[in-house]
């Protein structure tokens, strides 16, 4: 299998590329964002569940996924395919909640760990009697009943632990439920996922013992940070659900689940898995059934007679088309009256879809196909089926055909998906800069009306003004003072307040803002608050640099009043000759009076640059909180380019390995020339 061979270098770009996919956000509501989320979640599904572990496994036994509608007989067809009820088959819709994977016992560490589908629990029941009861390690799911005949119920439950590790839950079977029924102690043996990164997995053995009432028992690998914590599960003897834990481990309450079965009946190197209905009325099962899809080297996609039309089928099978992947469609529960009519009207429909060289496989109605029935068709009527699928899966070219073909489309479809995708980015970024420019104009306005109206000296007025005159006739200087604070608080309050209703107007005028606040997360109603805290911690600096001033100037007597003045005039004073623009020109003067016109000039240069910087600090603080709900969406400014970049350096490795391959074929058949040689001499 040239190449599916492990191929570092591609296999580094494609966990790149999908690390970008990852990193990628579209919380912003514009045209085509929601499509946007959905091709990412698809995108990293297919990624993580199928073609980087494929491209790392290629000898992995051949994944066939059965999919279909509800009431298709997906699980019925399973059933028939392995020879025994794997899957529960019945009229209650939908029936598959849980997916049920079947494999070969010898394939067994192939599914057991998280090398596929790592987002699902594992459980796995190797071997029960025929009607037994299924032992599941879900946390009080069904056990094994105890009782003469009852046989050992294994499970696997994989999930993550906080720290990015696996963990797997093992079931054993109870005390009382060996075969000969009686008490005793057992063993539960699993497979635990060991570190952060999937490694091979280790077998290992507990010993479980206890009375003899028949309980089943599970352990599960728990959260902890070295995934070393256990939880059990398991069922009774009744078939009611006991659940054993130590130290609060196991599966998290809703994980969702895939169940394991072996059977020696299905061949070595090929599985099969029963997904939810593709259109159940629940959402999350129609998710888990897409997710599924994406993980399968060969879709089996089963419709009926009644419903072959219909078009959640034919939406999957033109992305099938759209993928290139290896795809078998079954017409199921076919009358027989009408089995030629249906079977080439079908076939007319996927000629007319470009699909007319999928195989197509009709199944008769037959009693066993409806609900309480056996749940298995006779051997003859699923032959045809199942003669491909072991074809496919036991000729090592058939099989490197059938995956190759599922990844190589997959990654020829990136091609015009990530273009989209990024295309998406793109607009997500444009439309957060805008919004944020918006904010910003808003609030540059702002700054220019607070420097224009203080220059004005619109500070000075009102009880400032009053406080001012007074000041001249012995008023008090913190009285003065007090005055300014509360003016330049106004005067940066309605500052802002106008910005932020121009800036929310802007906001409701464009279509990416709809599910944005922008006052309400940002806490505007507290702007007035926020502002008079900075703005008396302002005339607190400028106290202290009033107050060193004069006292410098005291020292060396540089004013006519030096001696005697305080610093409290001089702070309200500068404050005045700051704040008052042209209505306080003689502040300035009677500073100088009272400190020296250099030490007035210094102080007042000072000063003003003092002012600039907590007016900026004021304003740039509120506009950083309007700013806040956009920097919360997380939209990276670079996620475009990052992720056509990712593209076109999978691009170079894939062009690179396409080069390579013939070198590859030639290599491998001169190898297998000089085998020969080898043989003939030996001979």
């Amino acid at each position: 299998m040239a190449t599916l061979d492990v191929r570092p270098r591609l296999i580094d770009a494609l966990s790149v590329l999908r690390d970008r996919v990852d990193a990628a956000r579209f919380p912003l509501p514009l045209r085509g964002a929601v499509r946007a989320r959905r091709n990412r979640a698809e995108l990293l599904a297919q990624l993580d569940d199928y073609v980087i572990p494929r491209l790392r496994s290629p000898q992995a036994p051949l994944l066939a996924v059965i999919g279909g509608s509800t009431g298709a007989g997906k699980s019925t067809l399973v059933n028939s395919l392995v020879g025994r009820r794997v899957s529960e088959a019945g009229v209650l819709r939908p029936t598959t909640r849980t997916p049920v994977l079947v494999c070969h016992p010898d394939d067994l560490h192939w599914f057991a760990g998280p090398r596929v589908l790592p987002q699902l629990a594992r459980v796995w029941v190797p071997e029960q009697d025929d009607g037994g009861e299924d032992a599941y390690a879900a946390g009080g799911g069904r056990g094994a009943g105890g009782g003469p005949g009852a046989r050992m119920a294994h499970g696997s439950c994989a999930g993550h632990t906080p720290h990015g590790g696996h963990r797997e839950a093992h079931a054993g079977h109870g005390p009382g439920a060996g075969p000969e029924g009686h008490g005793g102690a057992h063993q539960a043996v699993g497979v635990r996922g060991v570190g952060a990164e999937p490694k091979a997995s280790e077998l290992f053995v507990e010993e479980a013992a206890g009375a003899a009432e028949g309980l089943g028992y599970g352990a599960a690998v728990g959260g902890g940070a070295a995934g070393g914590d256990y939880g059990a599960y398991g069922g009774g003897g009744g078939g009611s659900g006991v659940g054993i834990g130590r130290d609060g481990g196991g599966a998290e309450a809703g994980m969702l689940t895939v169940r394991i079965e072996t059977d020696p009946a299905l061949p070595s190197g090929l599985a099969l898995l029963d997904a939810p209905d593709i259109d159940s009325l629940v959402a999350r099962n129609r998710e888990l059934a897409a997710e599924l899809i994406c993980a399968a080297d060969v879709w089996v996609l089963v419709t009926t007679a009644a419903r072959y039309a219909d078009a959640v089928p034919w939406h999957l099978l033109r992305t099938a088309k759209e993928y290139d992947v290896t795809l078998v469609t079954v017409l199921d529960r076919v009358p027989h009256q009408i089995a030629t009519d249906i079977s080439g009207r079908y076939a007319e429909l996927l000629q007319r879809a470009g699909l007319g060289h999928v195989p197509r496989f009709t199944i008769p109605e037959l009693p066993e196909s409806a609900g309480g029935g056996s749940g298995l068709l006779p051997a003859t009527a699923v032959a045809a089926l199942r003669g491909w699928l072991e074809r496919h899966a036991q000729d090592p070219v058939a099989r490197a055909a059938a995956a190759e073909r599922t990844a190589a489309g997959v990654i020829a479809s990136l091609r015009s998906r990530m273009p989209a995708l990024a295309g998406a980015a793109a607009a997500q970024h444009a439309a957060a800069l805008r919004l944020a420019g918006r904010v910003e104009e808003a609030y540059e306005r702002a700054a220019e009306r607070v420097r224009r109206e203080v220059a004005a000296g619109e500070v000075l007025s009102g009880d400032a003004r009053a406080h001012w005159r007074d000041h001249g006739l012995d008023g008090r200087s913190d009285e003065l003072l007090d005055a300014l604070t509360d003016g330049l608080t106004s005067l940066l309050t309605c500052a802002v307040d106008e910005a932020d209703e121009r800036a929310a107007e802007a906001w409701r005028r464009d279509p990416a803002a709809a599910e944005v606040s922008l006052t309400a997360a940002a806490g505007a109603s507290g702007a007035g608050g926020r502002l008079g805290v900075i703005v008396r911690r302002w005339r607190r600096c400028l106290e202290e640099l009033a107050e060193e001033e004069t006292r410098e100037a005291r020292a060396g007597q540089a004013g006519e009043r030096a001696g005697s003045v305080e610093p409290e005039e001089s702070a309200a004073l500068l404050a005045t000759a700051l704040l008052g623009g042209r209505r306080a020109r003689t502040a300035g003067e009677n500073l100088a009076d009272l400190l020296g016109a250099q030490t007035a000039l210094r102080l007042c240069e000072r000063g003003g640059r003092l002012l600039a910087t907590y007016l900026e600090r004021a304003l740039d603080g509120e506009r950083e909180r309007r700013l806040a709900p956009l920097d919360q969406l997380t939209v990276p400014l670079d996620q475009q380019p990052e992720l056509i970049a990712a593209l076109s350096v999978l691009q170079r490795e894939k062009q690179r390995e396409t080069e390579n391959e013939p070198r590859q074929e030639q290599r491998q058949t001169d190898e297998r020339a000089r085998a020969m040689q080898k043989e003939e001499v030996s001979g």
